[in-house]
């Protein structure tokens, strides 16, 4: 009896320690609770500053300047929205599915692509996906701060250059081979142990794309220009990028309706009573989003 008891005390104790290995300072990975809608585990990344931005002379101009950055704690989904998943949604929901990149017909009738990330996606699509999962797009700055921790590092995994066990990038199309399963190179995780935050898929984020931001933002909780357009951010890099466009401080852009065979998302929850400048979830409307469209 005491030699059971041991053995359940140490399985529960190595079940803790795979639960939060290879995640930084106070960041550990949480499983989806009971009834999820959307049943992925995420990764709570904590409260606290981090450097967003590149030095000037470093990167791209609209990165700069590199500042230090505010954030209040919350949560993001530790891989990309696969096939699987968004197809789950779109049976639920009765939202329209996504072009099929891979050939003619529907996206559900290829096999073997349930665990890549869902792509051609439009922002309105994530939008509405997030909504319906009781969560949210992330900000630009929450994306940057759970890809590269608080050090401000090139890439997730540090300053060395990627490498094919690092990340999924600067291919050529390959159809079915080309996105590579969510979570499948965790040499490439970011120090919170997020994963595929460099290359695979792009990753629409909540906020209007401007270039000049970074000037100008507040240094706590930055949600993006308040501005009406037609241009949202975008990052991560994907298969088809360089190595400099998979970098942690890249931004990307693209119109709301753009659809790629290498844009995709995740999703983010708030933790606490959201701040002033911070944004709430909101409740998936399917209405709303197809007025949008």
């Amino acid at each position: 009896m005491t030699g059971s008891r041991h053995s359940i005390i140490e399985l529960a104790c190595l079940a803790l320690i795979m639960l939060t290995v290879g995640t930084a300072r106070g960041a550990f990975t949480s499983p989806p609770a009971p009834h999820e809608p959307d049943p992925v585990p995420m990764v709570t990344i904590p409260a606290g500053e981090f450097l967003m931005g590149s030095p000037e002379g470093q990167g791209r101009p609209d990165e700069w300047p590199q500042r230090s950055i505010y954030l209040d704690a919350f949560q993001i989904d530790q891989v990309e929205v696969t096939n699987e998943r968004y197809m789950r949604f779109v049976k639920a929901t009765g939202h329209r599915p996504p072009p099929n990149p891979f050939g003619p017909g529907v996206l559900q009738s290829i096999e073997g692509i349930e665990q890549l990330p869902v792509v051609q996606t439009t922002w309105y699509d994530a939008k509405a996906y997030c909504a319906w999962a009781k969560k949210r797009l992330p900000t630009e700055a929450e994306w940057e701060k759970a890809a590269r921790g608080t050090d401000g590092r090139l890439y997730p995994w540090g300053n060395d250059p990627p490498t094919p066990q690092r990340a999924n990038f600067d291919r050529e199309w390959d159809h079915v081979r080309t996105l590579y399963p969510v979570g499948s190179l965790p040499g490439g995780d970011s120090p919170y142990g997020v994963k595929d935050m460099a290359g695979n898929a792009r990753e629409w984020v909540a906020d209007w794309y401007e270039a000049g931001y970074y000037a100008q933002a507040p240094d706590r909780n930055p949600q993006g220009p308040e501005k009406k357009g037609v241009v949202r951010s975008i990052r991560g890099g994907s298969w088809h990028s360089p190595a400099n466009d998979i970098r942690t401080a890249a931004r990307g852009r693209g119109g709301f309706a753009l659809q790629t065979h290498g844009t995709g998302f995740r999703c983010a929850r708030s933790l606490s009573s959201p701040s002033p400048s911070s944004k709430p979830t909101e409740p998936y409307d399917k209405r709303m989003i197809e007025s949008n469209e």
